[in-house]
């Protein structure tokens, strides 16, 4: 067996494999990670997430997820752009979707650059391999803010002095004993713009995130019914939000990503709210294929999409938010009614109340129609 690769070659491996960074942190045990998590389920935090509530010591100690473990290696993927993300969400009449959606699904791409990275590295130094994306209880921000990587901002999120927040991350668990690094330091300061942007104030202190207050959870992971006082700060955010990332000062020494892989998909940039809201399931699934964006489904999208119709003051619209109010999904009917709630005369909405919940059998519709 030879040696282990030190820092400098590793980096070059996984340059190689087509990452952009790296960081090396040991698979010690940390009571405060578990603590924290724990304490973090204990409030409800994880909403419909319940694969974060699923064994919480594998997920908080990598040993407890596998024994043999001696270091975690933390891969790095830049997906930055140029300009300011913001931007999008001036142009009412159109979606805005967060950066990693409008591209090729980034767990197929980095997993299988995981797999190539560690094939390399056990036919270079020996030992055993895992990896993850997404696809075990890992938790890869705090084991990357163990490292050079960077730290975890006010936002929770990962930032970085080289990528800023456009960081897309992965991990090998290795039985190789590696030199850790030296972590990163918290140079968030006084800076509390992430937290001040938040358009449904998801942070309720610093460094603490309410995943069900959260645009980027609500839009994507939440099957049911917005609630009613959250709904205007999606203003014509259909998929995430990127605005506590994109409004952190560090992003000025981010660089756009070159990656072929990973290449923004232009069409999917500003698309009418219009043309979305009339898609049909076969369309839904031609349009987003291969992107995040369809494992969500076609009837939550569309949820979020007449969401940011309601909050567009477009009264142009009204036509395809009619469209969808005898859709097959309640979910989706149910915001249509919200909708022409917001855009429609006084006169206009009372006269469709009374053709079109008379027929309605959907409790949560009925509960929109006397809503409004």
């Amino acid at each position: 067996m030879t040696a282990a690769p030190d820092r400098a070659q590793l980096l070059a491996l996984a340059r190689e494999h087509g990452f952009d960074t790296l960081g090396i942190a040991a698979a010690e045990d940390d009571p405060t990670r578990l603590a924290r998590l724990e304490n973090w389920l204990a409030e409800g935090n994880e909403g419909e997430m319940a694969w974060m509530a699923r064994e919480p010591e594998k997920r908080a100690q990598p040993r407890n997820l596998w024994p043999a473990v001696r270091s975690v290696i933390l891969l790095g993927t830049n997906y930055g752009v140029e300009g300011d993300p913001l931007v999008a969400l001036r142009h009412k009449d159109r979606a805005t979707l967060a950066l990693y959606g409008m591209r090729k699904d980034y767990h197929d791409v980095i997993k299988s650059r995981l797999k190539a990275f560690a094939r390399d590295l056990i036919a270079k130094a020996g030992g055993d391999v895992k990896v993850f994306v997404d696809t075990a209880p890992v938790m890869e921000k705090p084991l990357a803010a163990k490292t050079a990587l960077g730290w975890q901002g006010k936002h929770t999120v990962l930032v970085s002095r080289e990528f800023g927040n456009w960081l897309l991350l992965g991990a090998v668990y290795t039985t190789l004993d590696l030199p850790p690094d030296e972590p990163e330091k918290d140079h968030c300061g006084r800076c509390r713009r992430c937290l001040d942007i938040c358009p449904t104030a998801a942070f309720p202190a610093p460094y603490k995130l309410d995943p069900r207050r959260c645009i980027a959870y609500l839009s994507i992971e939440h099957k049911g019914v917005i609630a009613r006082d959250l709904r205007a700060g999606f203003g014509n955010r259909v998929f995430g939000c990127d605005d506590c990332l994109a409004v952190c000062p560090w992003n000025k020494f981010a660089r756009a990503a070159n990656d072929a892989k990973l290449a923004l998909r232009e069409e999917l940039v500003g698309m009418p709210l219009a043309e979305l809201a009339l898609l049909d399931d076969a369309g839904f699934r031609a349009l987003f294929t291969g992107t995040p964006i369809k494992r969500t489904g076609r009837d939550r999208f569309l949820r979020n999409v007449l969401i940011a119709i309601g909050n567009s003051g477009n009264a142009d619209l009204l036509p395809v938010v009619e469209a969808r109010l005898d859709d097959a999904s309640p979910l989706v009917r149910g915001m249509a009614v919200w909708a022409l709630s917001r855009l429609a005369p006084r006169t206009e909405f009372e006269g469709m109340r009374l053709q079109c919940a008379a027929s309605e059998t959907d409790p949560e519709v009925l509960a929109e129609w006397n809503a409004a």
